[in-house]
């Protein structure tokens, strides 16, 4: 079910829809309820709406702002993103964007919150938005912000990951919030963006490098056309000797992200149902091993 999701555009796309849902309830049920923060572009635009309301005395209505303001935004990023990513990307992130902003602005905030500790409240947010987020990543999509300039970072193979570059702008966002409000506003609202930060690294596969290793009796050329011809990695093999059987063994040697793996898996599979694989995740990888962003 995960690798044919994974492997057709119109299911990830869905797939990411979803995400940008799920990251929309977060934030609205949980984070603003608290009068709290999200980090990122729709920080930002969150910001710009409290204060228009508040020292420029505007009044929106039912309708967050917010989410018209995040979309506004976007624009540059898109065409920042189009330079460096390419059309298939920013098509999908403009459908994400459309759909993370109308869900964020139809999606009604309670008038109490729904969880009254602050510190649960961000943890929950936390770790919704960060898997949604994730999602999205995952599905090789972007719902725009923070999360473009950081894909961009990793394909120019910038030690930054999406996460650690958001962490590190919303440093100064939350500064802004400390200044502007109250000490509390700030902490709390850096909790939420701590915990999404460190789920969503996780969730996000391109992002996590890994080094498998097939033994397989069968010609090694199949499989070496297949990593090479489908995968767009290099592959290196040596032949061995089993030291039960005597007999004689291919070992190849490959590294991939995350997300790529389990596609490597089917095809071994497929190849030869009775080769074994080892996968070490979190390699550290230097050097000419270029990022996938899809």
């Amino acid at each position: 079910m995960l690798y044919n999701t994974l492997h057709n555009r119109w299911l990830r796309l869905i797939a990411a829809v979803v995400g940008e849902l799920i990251s929309a309830l977060a934030l609205n049920l949980f984070i603003v309820p608290l009068n709290l923060y999200t980090g990122g572009t729709m920080g930002v635009c969150q910001l710009v709406r409290t204060l228009l309301q508040t020292y420029g005395g505007l009044d929106f209505g039912p309708y967050d702002v917010a989410g018209i303001l995040y979309f506004i935004t976007n624009i540059p990023i898109l065409i920042f993103a189009y330079k460096n990513l390419g059309r298939g990307l920013v098509i999908r992130t403009v459908i994400c964007t459309v759909a993370y902003s109308f869900f964020y602005s139809i999606i009604p905030t309670p008038s109490a919150p729904i969880v009254n500790d602050y510190l649960t409240a961000c943890l929950l947010g936390g770790i919704l938005t960060g898997i949604g987020s994730g999602i999205v990543l995952t599905c090789g999509c972007s719902g725009g912000g923070l999360d473009i300039v950081g894909l961009c970072l990793s394909k120019r193979g910038s030690t930054f990951t999406v996460g650690r570059f958001s962490l590190l702008f919303n440093a100064v966002l939350y500064s802004a919030c400390l200044v502007l409000f109250s000490v509390e506003v700030a902490i709390y609202s850096i909790i939420y963006n701590f915990c999404t930060s460190l789920v969503l690294d996780r969730m996000h596969q391109q992002n996590v490098s890994v080094q498998a290793l097939i033994f397989t009796r069968e010609d090694e050329s199949q499989l070496s056309h297949f990593i090479i011809d489908r995968l767009g990695r290099s592959v290196t093999f040596w032949s061995g000797t089993g030291a039960y059987t005597g007999e004689g063994v291919h070992v190849l040697c490959v590294c991939l992200s995350k997300y790529e793996i389990e596609e490597l898996l089917h095809a071994v599979s497929s190849i030869d149902p009775h080769a074994f694989v080892t996968v070490q995740e979190g390699t550290r990888i230097y050097g000419n091993f270029p990022k996938r962003l899809e």
